[in-house]
């Protein structure tokens, strides 16, 4: 989709674990954001004069990193991802230049125009991620939508995804004929996702690795 006035946005998943991702503020906006990337396994540094209980409580357990004082170009060393989420306008605005000097990609909280990134709404059911965004010009719609699509998702999808999963890693491992693992993958895609998920490993095995 494509942002008023600007180009699209390029859809993409990053994988943060390990990597050390910043987060300027304190309330209740950056409580959500340091939350969504911790269960990516992300190394959080937040950097506020003062942090709302839960950040605090974070902080007290070490799942994340807090630096209580004003904020400082020098924090965003090392980052791979920043997040701005401040109510103080001009601070949001300096986060984002200094990201933007270090080629950090940076995201400010109801700011589209200083992001580099913006945050979607998202659908998770195991290892399926559906990611939903409108350009950042309708965040209330992402959420109806994202209500929407949970209500459609099949109880089924996760387990499905799970064994779906196995199955295509065997079948990339002993099949080494690759028109021979795309007519085995065509037949898999063709087959009911619930009749799928209720088979076990070795059903799946024995019907598509003949």
């Amino acid at each position: 989709m494509r942002r008023a006035g600007g180009s699209s946005y390029y859809p993409l998943f990053l994988k943060l674990s390990g990597k050390v991702c910043v987060v300027v503020g304190g309330g209740r906006v950056a409580d959500r954001k340091v939350r969504s990337i911790l269960k990516c396994g992300a190394r959080v540094h937040v950097i506020c004069p003062q942090a709302c209980k839960s950040i605090s409580a974070l902080h007290d357990t070490r799942k994340i990193k807090l630096t209580e004082r004003g904020y400082k170009p020098a924090d965003l060393q090392g980052a791979t991802l920043v997040f701005a989420a401040t109510n103080d306008v001009q601070t949001n605005l300096r986060v984002s230049q200094d990201a933007r000097k270090k080629q950090i990609p940076v995201n400010v909280a109801d700011s589209p125009d200083l992001c580099d990134f913006i945050v979607p709404a998202v659908v998770t059911q195991g290892s399926v991620i559906i990611a939903i965004s409108t350009s950042g010009t309708l965040p209330m719609l992402a959420r109806k939508l994202r209500e929407e699509i949970e209500r459609q998702l099949s109880k089924d999808l996760s387990r499905y995804a799970v064994k779906v999963g196995r199955l295509r890693k065997l079948l990339m491992e002993r099949i080494g004929d690759r028109k021979k693992r795309q007519r085995i993958l065509k037949e898999i895609g063709a087959a009911n996702i619930s009749e799928l998920a209720t088979m076990s490993m070795k059903e799946l095995r024995a019907r598509f690795l003949k």
